[in-house]
């Protein structure tokens, strides 16, 4: 694996509300990023499962979608909480890796779905099948920060 980059850092404080972006977000183990409704609970599919705690999902990914679907979704419009560039995050399942100082496991893809697709008013799942992302737990907190650097553990 090349090392890759955190672009952005999204979090939306409830279930439906709109993404915005942060420069940093305290990455707690166990719960999420502070300040996400999944660290809080309040996510449309929360489940207390380790693999709700924090989404990934390659910039690659939403260039494809506008150069093979002609479709442009905005990064904060894909509701995953991490942007990345220059990693193949399906390759990162079932694989610890780390984002500046904190340590994830990723678990499992992340599917596209029809409630993506009714939040951005996009048909975008058939672009997103298999590229959409990554479901993350965090192992060991801290402090994530646009920027940082993503390699395995």
């Amino acid at each position: 694996m090349t090392k890759g980059e955190l672009l952005a850092i999204y979090v939306a404080s409830a279930a439906k509300e709109p993404m915005r972006s942060v420069a940093e977000a305290r990455a707690v183990a166990g719960r999420g990023l502070e300040g996400d409704r999944y660290h809080d609970g309040t996510g449309t599919y929360f489940k207390p499962q380790p693999d709700c705690q924090v989404t990934l999902i390659e910039i690659e990914a939403l260039e494809a979608l506008e150069i093979d679907y002609q479709l442009t979704l905005p990064p904060e419009q894909a509701r995953r909480n991490l942007l990345t560039r220059g990693v193949a995050l399906n390759h990162l399942a079932d694989k610890f890796f780390r984002i500046g100082e904190v340590e994830l496991h990723g678990h499992r893809l992340c599917e596209p779905c029809k409630h993506l697709e009714q939040l951005a008013g996009l048909p975008v799942r058939a672009g997103l099948v298999h590229r959409g992302g990554l479901r993350a737990e965090i192992v060991k907190g801290g402090v994530i920060r646009r920027g940082d650097v993503i390699e395995l553990a």
